[in-house]
């Protein structure tokens, strides 16, 4: 019974520390804006968050550290569920190389290199001019919802940092889904 007991203090304890995590993040989607560009529509972003101490120490002991913007556009119909137009994902990788001591950090398939980490997280924290989706996938007259997100994948992590990864707070990098309604007409023309 006591063995019984332990256990499910120890789940208990376990979700608790969970939902602290999840309630303590304090990222966000700061700003967007879909822009008609000439090979379809593109999507501009800003995201507001910090990188804990844990994150940092982990990235200058040679951990690298794997990030993921999404976005999802949908076009509401009223006789099912909504229509997936869009549902796409840009992957980011913050690494330290201590030889060079310079920071490196992968966006797709760019590979970008800075002196500080400072300047690295500002240009995960900028997203600009990312194509989510060609002009002829958007019908003009029709409104559709769109969600964004940024996230860190702890998923990507090395297996025993994943442990403490859910279980922590401080390796958590979420922003919650920032949904709005998106009308075609109304996107500006750059």
């Amino acid at each position: 019974m006591a063995r019984l007991l332990r256990g499910l203090f120890l789940i208990a304890a376990f979700l608790f520390s969970s939902f602290v995590a999840a309630a303590s993040s304090d990222s966000r989607v700061a700003y967007t804006e879909i822009v008609l560009a000439e090979d379809g529509y593109a999507l501009n972003a800003d995201f507001d968050f910090v990188l804990s101490p844990k994150l940092t120490d982990a990235l200058k002991h040679g951990v690298a550290l794997h990030f993921v913007a999404e976005v999802r556009i949908e076009r509401p119909r009223w006789y099912w569920f909504n229509k997936k137009i869009v549902d796409r994902r840009l992957n980011y990788r913050l690494s330290y190389h201590a030889i060079t001591r310079r920071y490196r950090l992968n966006i797709g398939s760019l590979h970008l290199s800075y002196d500080n980490l400072e300047d690295a997280a500002r240009t995960m924290q900028r997203l600009r001019n990312w194509h989510v989706a060609p002009a002829k996938d958007l019908t003009k007259d029709i409104p559709y919802t769109v969600e964004l997100r940024f996230r860190h994948d702890t998923a990507q992590l090395p297996k025993p940092f994943q442990l403490s990864a859910v279980a922590g707070g401080e390796w958590k990098v979420d922003t919650d889904w920032l949904k709005w309604v998106f009308l075609p007409e109304m996107a500006k023309v750059r």
